[in-house]
């Protein structure tokens, strides 16, 4: 199906009755044009959804050397190396970086697209928030390239690269079962977003695949939203105070998957409250590997996440999309998470490696 016809600025003219002079000038903010002139050409820009086209604007100008990334929450370890990836793969193909953060939302979604535009950036590579796709709907439309990252927005069929969540859900629950045990907890972020639904999902996946229940409360959300920043670092405090709830239930699970590293501190410490050791009386898996994660007692068994392999990749597809070569790789991109295997579910009695695939 065609894409509907992108509206110019002779289209608000002719329809306003104006030059395209007077227009342009109203659009960019520039002097000579009255309060209500000015008003009724936003109005009727607004109205038939024009963005000006950056792209082609910075090319005129010889401009086109920055590349846009919009990210989520910069304390999160794996968009902090997410960033370090990015800018030196896309310093190699001659592009500079421009960092825009939406701390989870909507508003400041839309004017970091709004921003982009602004700033003529040449591609753009966009974790969404997800909650809409038109501010991102918006930049193609303006004939700015785009590459989704970690979560896809299915209806723009943009390009997509992004940890495999679902299999890295699928690979923790698997590995306490393998480790003996019959019941397990999550405990994650009350985010709407389709990486933790992914990680559910494969959590589900392994036990049934086990023949094991999935009782109400085996998914435990840990409130996070409720600060006013979003983005603000994971708070271990918030995963403790859940962990002490779960800890007074009658019967413990065997094995608590956390979706998160930081939430481990937090667990480690209710166990250690209650006089509980582990691996021997709960077995604890993480995710995400970050620095600490190997320094715990007893270091944790995490799920590693492939940051610099899926930055690496998104600034290959978004040059491509760029010069508008296609290497024929697939237009969704999924990559597998690693199972960093360590004392935190190893059982007395039973062997231990370093790591799974």
């Amino acid at each position: 199906m065609a894409e509907p016809r992108r509206h110019t600025l002779r289209d608000i003219a002719a329809t306003l009755n104006l030059s395209v002079n007077t227009v342009s000038r109203a659009l960019s903010g520039k002097d000579g044009i009255s309060e209500s002139t000015r008003a009724l050409i936003r109005a009727e820009a607004e109205r038939v959804g024009y963005v000006p086209n950056a792209l082609a604007r910075s090319l005129v100008l010889g401009s086109a050397t920055t590349i846009g990334l919009v990210i989520t929450n910069p304390s999160n370890p794996f968009y902090a190396q997410l960033i370090s990836t990015v800018e030196v793969r896309a310093r190699e193909h001659g592009y500079s970086l421009l960092l825009v953060v939406t701390d989870e939302s909507a508003d400041n979604e839309m004017r970091a697209a709004e921003s982009l535009l602004r700033s003529s950036v040449s591609g753009a590579i966009v974790v969404p928030v997800q909650v809409g796709a038109d501010p991102w709907r918006r930049l193609g439309a303006a004939g700015v390239p785009t590459v989704l990252l970690n979560r896809d927005l299915p209806e723009l069929g943009y390009r997509f690269v992004g940890t495999d969540n679902e299999l890295g859900g699928y690979r923790a629950a698997a590995h306490a079962v393998l480790r003996g045990a019959r019941s397990i907890v999550v405990l994650e972020e009350d985010l709407p977003i389709t990486t933790i639904a992914h990680r559910i999902a494969g959590f589900r996946r392994a036990m049934t695949e086990a023949g094991l229940p999935v009782p109400r409360g085996s998914v435990i959300s840990v409130p996070t939203r409720r600060y006013e920043q979003a983005a603000l670092p994971w708070q271990p405090e918030q995963a403790y105070q859940v962990a002490r709830r779960l800890l007074r239930r009658a019967k413990l699970p065997d094995a608590v998957v956390v979706g998160n590293d930081y939430f481990a501190l937090g667990l480690y410490r209710a166990l250690e409250e209650q006089g509980l050791k582990v691996p021997d009386d709960m077995m604890v898996i993480g995710f995400g590997d970050y620095p600490f994660a190997g320094f715990l007692s007893p270091p944790l068994t995490t799920v590693r996440l492939p940051a610099e392999e899926v930055g690496t990749i998104a600034v290959g597809l978004l040059v491509e999309e760029i010069a508008g070569a296609h290497s024929g790789r697939p237009l969704k991109q999924l990559i597998a998470p690693q199972l960093v295997e360590r004392a935190s579910t190893a059982r007395a009695g039973r062997s231990l490696s370093m790591a799974t695939s």
